[in-house]
């Protein structure tokens, strides 16, 4: 069961984002005034040893994974990721009346038929919410199921680069936990408002939404930077090494605007209009009221103005650091380029403060 990772109250821990590119690594701590950035790690991933989130080689994800170990003070042991592109989360409603015990029992049966794996497959944890509003009656359960084989395969990587696993996270909560720390970022009006979290990626983008700051909806779709680093290649006859270099440093040629950056720019327009549409349609709301753009495409020339102009939408590129207190090891020139990335990883971070899964 996942519970026995989720449930446990721990001291501080590593959040680590095992993505295809790269491992993206934070750790926080807490002052009086706030959070304190302690440490932001960054590790090139060997191309093939993710694909899709999932890992395909665990002694190399492994190895990358102790390159930050190293890094990292020698006091904190503990490390949380996320479980893999195969998650399944539902709101089921249960007897109000019933203990941990009989609840957990209760869950076992309901998700046998929610699932559509063989429970011998799945890892699962559930979570009380609040009573139900329409019927006092029933109390909101959140239900999490993640294929044991994904789960096991972060675990043994995390171990192999000398951590101890102490949480697997959903992505889209852990996207949607650093919420509060982006605030400052958008409007005063916000905090009650309807907040869209996209987390793009190198080859999937992550759209979670938050209302009240409560989180309500996420969705997965495949999309990502890499479709911009692959025009890159085939218009300038670079290696996806080079490409990507390219593209993060902006070595371009003049005329790459219009080559590459403005159909880019098209198909991510495109993209977020569609899911914010799949969004409204399945949740009855009416409209979305701000945009959060976080992973290593936030960083893309434009983004912001354009998403804000093309959607209607006021948009901002993530930086969950920007009011915390920084420890004299993180380079703050480079702190505001590369903020938008570490959105997970931070979101996992802050599971050092929390006893629970959201």
């Amino acid at each position: 069961m996942l519970s026995s990772l989720w449930k446990k109250k721990v001291s501080l821990i590593v959040g680590i984002d095992i993505g295809s590119h790269s491992v993206k690594a934070v750790l926080l701590n807490q002052g009086n005034d706030g959070y304190i950035l302690e440490a932001l790690l960054e590790e090139t991933m060997p191309r093939g040893a993710v694909i899709d989130r999932e890992i395909q080689d665990i002694e190399a994800v492994g190895n990358v994974i102790a390159k930050i170990r190293k890094k990292i003070t020698s006091s904190v042991t503990h490390a949380a990721a996320v479980s893999g592109q195969t998650v399944i989360t539902k709101i089921i409603y249960m007897d109000v009346n019933l203990s941990e015990q009989e609840l957990a029992s209760q869950i076992e049966i309901e998700a046998d038929s929610l699932i559509p794996y063989p429970l011998d497959e799945v890892s699962l944890d559930f979570e009380s919410l609040d009573v139900n509003e329409s019927d006092p009656s029933k109390i909101n359960v959140l239900l999490s199921a993640a294929r044991t084989e994904s789960v096991e395969a972060r675990v043994s990587a995390l171990e192999s680069g000398g951590f101890q696993t102490k949480v697997i996270d959903v992505e889209s909560y852990a996207i949607s936990r650093p919420y509060d720390l982006i605030l400052s970022q958008l409007p005063d009006d916000a905090e009650n408002k309807i907040v869209a979290m996209v987390d793009i990626g190198s080859v999937m983008t992550l759209f979670s939404v938050t209302e009240a700051g409560q989180h309500i909806y996420s969705r997965d779709q495949i999309f990502g930077g890499e479709q911009y680093t692959r025009s890159i290649v085939s218009y300038y006859n670079k290696t996806f090494e080079e490409a990507e270099f390219a593209k993060v440093s902006n070595d371009l040629p003049p005329n790459y605007t219009f080559e590459v950056l403005a159909p880019f720019h098209t198909v991510l327009v495109q993209q977020i209009r569609r899911a914010i549409q799949m969004f409204l349609t399945s949740s009855g709301k009416d409209k979305v009221d701000y945009l959060v753009i976080s992973g290593g495409t936030a960083s893309v020339e434009g983004v912001e103005n354009l998403l804000t102009e093309e959607l209607g939408i006021h948009t901002v590129i993530a930086n969950p650091f920007k009011e915390m207190k920084k420890s004299d090891n993180i380079d703050m020139d480079k702190l505001e380029s590369i903020a938008p990335k570490f959105m997970v990883a931070a979101g996992l971070a802050l599971r050092s403060f929390s006893s629970w899964h959201i």
